[in-house]
């Protein structure tokens, strides 16, 4: 390796690293608003995953492979997601043991409410920020994001 790609691979490191403690901090952050709701982190993730394609119907293995997560805790979500009526469960055709998931429209209305209960509690972080320092940022995590979307399950 040479000088310039290790100076890189921990720069990459650090990015990673901050990229970490930032989710923590917003993790906890999320944590309080979304108790206000009575809605687990958990919960909210797996709804904010249902959200992005409401009528998509999705299974418990595609969805723990899209957030590579376990399946039995993926499971343990989704079951509590459906009593709570956020998630609706339909047998899948031609194989009754699979589910087809779909998030039901109390589903994304508490979604929206934790989204809006979002918005004030992290605008703070970016008083001062321009406006397309905002945008470059988003940019380059939407390029490490699909990056690890595609590449970071190895």
């Amino acid at each position: 390796m040479g000088r310039q790609t290790e100076a890189q691979a921990l720069l990459g490191w650090r990015i990673f690293n901050w990229i970490g403690i930032i989710d923590q901090l917003a993790t906890a952050r999320a944590e309080r608003t979304l108790a206000e709701l009575k809605l687990p982190f958990p919960q909210f993730v797996m709804l904010n995953h249902f959200s992005h394609r409401p009528q998509e119907a999705k299974t418990v293995t595609s969805v723990a492979a899209a957030l590579q997560q376990p399946q039995p805790g993926v499971t343990k979500t989704i079951q509590k997601l459906v009593a709570r009526k956020f998630l609706k469960s339909d047998p899948a055709p031609g194989d009754a043991r699979s589910k087809l998931l779909t998030v039901t429209p109390k589903g994304l209305e508490i979604h929206q409410r934790a989204i809006a209960a979002f918005v004030p509690r992290f605008a703070e972080a970016f008083q001062g920020w321009e406006d397309q320092e905002m945008e470059d940022l988003v940019r380059h995590l939407d390029r490490l994001k699909i990056w690890m979307d595609s590449k970071g399950r190895e």
